[in-house]
């Protein structure tokens, strides 16, 4: 498998270098931040003008470097090798998360205070020529009490499994098969290296079993039974890309396992799942009324491979598996993204006023760009068509509008301005035009 070179992290990274602030690397457990941290930007750092003297690499999750998980002999050992005041240099710390809080050493016995890796990357905002990095696994990287901490000198890069350009550009198989394998395996980068199906669902299988549920209960002190999040999760896999809220998902719950779980529970767990990166939501937002409406709403996974295998690769629409994957490509680059919703008022036949609620998949923001998104298999029937784009014709401002669809179909533009793209043209050619 050739090298995935992760373009958008590496430039949102030298973007930030030598700025000041903390880089501090997020995302789910085996997304590849290590690769990024230790492989490409140590790379791209050696091939920009900096030597290897200057780079200062510690993985706190290797057993060998155990006695730095103590944030004092972390401090310690980083101040020592920077010996040479006119150099820069640039300390990489992959898997911070792993140094522990301990008692301040140096104040009196019964003071509870404690020192944390936090103490020790602020420490090293202070000295003018150290240029800090790191990478963490798990939510406590985005936990509120961390950002208090830093007090907004923190810049936050959030690493995603493989987007679908990133995927197709390594992918060495038959490109035309691309697209099925990506929807079907997603975008964890070491499925790329395995070859059956039977391998890839094992894999995926067992980030679940044995990392993220596992992490999930730890890290959050859950005293549930583990299989009431396994059920909850397959439960939200069935329902990705449909409307629901957490008193849905308990009914549904009761239904299916005869366990009544609090509607609080359930979403207590589920933000615990958001966290921990395994899950994203999506608010509704009343296009003409500008306002948001909390429930429902929806969850997407943050990788489509995972979820599939989470229902034993089960229950393959393409319509929903491919709305996930366009969230996934959409927070990727930046966009933040709501179900845009449209009450429309109409009379029917017998002169009486009638109401419904028309949805548009995606409207997604960044800075003063906006876009109104829908996701289709097909546009092909002109019934189907006009269904797909009642909702956009509705929508007054002059914003975007676009139908992405599964048909493989050169770009065009209706009569109302409505741009229509193949799902695969969006994912690969339109990331700098948008």
């Amino acid at each position: 498998m050739s090298i995935i070179k992760r373009q958008r992290y590496i430039d949102k990274l030298t973007k930030l270098r030598n700025n000041g602030q903390v880089k501090i690397i997020t995302g789910i457990r085996r997304c590849g931040k290590s690769f990024l941290l230790n492989t490409l930007y140590r790379d791209y750092l050696l091939t920009h003008g900096v030597t290897s003297e200057q780079i200062i690499f510690l993985d706190l999750d290797d057993i060998q470097n155990n006695r730095y998980r103590n944030p004092l002999e972390l401090d310690r050992y980083i101040r020592s090798v920077m010996k040479d005041n006119n150099l820069r240099y640039y300390v990489l710390l992959d898997e911070i998360q792993k140094v522990r809080s301990i008692v301040n050493p140096n104040l009196p016995d019964n003071s509870d205070e404690k020192i944390g890796f936090v103490d020790v990357l602020n420490g090293m905002k202070n000295i003018p020529n150290v240029d800090v990095y790191v990478t963490g696994s798990n939510s406590k990287m985005l936990s509120s009490d961390v950002a208090t901490e830093f007090r907004g000198r923190g810049d936050v890069i959030q690493l995603s499994p493989l987007t679908y350009d990133e995927f197709f550009e390594a992918y060495e198989g038959d490109k035309h098969g691309a697209w099925r394998e990506f929807f079907t395996y997603g975008g964890m980068p070491k499925v790329m290296s395995l070859a059956s199906h039977e391998d890839k669902a094992q894999y995926l299988a067992d980030l679940f079993r044995l990392i993220y549920l596992a992490d999930v209960v730890e890290r959050n002190n859950i005293k549930a039974d583990i299989d009431v999040l396994d059920h909850l999760l397959n439960i939200v896999s069935s329902s990705v890309g449909s409307l629901t809220n957490p008193s849905r998902l308990s009914n549904t719950f009761g239904t299916i396992k005869h366990l009544k779980i609090k509607n609080e529970t359930i979403s207590g767990y589920l933000d615990c799942f958001i966290d921990a990166f395994i899950l994203s939501k999506a608010f509704r937002y009343d296009i003409k009324g500008r306002s948001y409406i909390e429930t429902p709403l929806k969850y997407y996974f943050g990788d489509i491979g995972l979820r599939n295998a989470k229902i034993n690769f089960r229950q393959q629409e393409e319509n929903h598996i491919m709305e996930n994957v366009l969230f996934n490509e959409l927070k990727a680059r930046g966009f933040s993204i709501d179900i845009g919703m449209i009450n429309h008022r109409w009379k029917d036949k017998e002169d009486k006023m009638r109401q419904t609620q028309l949805e548009v998949d995606f409207v997604v923001n960044k800075a003063e760009k906006r876009y109104y998104i829908q996701s289709a298999l097909t546009v092909a029937d002109e019934d189907k068509r006009r269904q797909e784009v009642n909702s956009l014709n509705r929508i007054d401002d002059s914003y975007t509008k676009m139908v992405i669809v599964k048909d493989d179909i050169l770009p065009w533009t209706d009569e109302r301005g409505i741009q229509y793209i193949n799902i695969e043209d969006f994912l690969l050619k339109t990331i700098n035009e948008m």
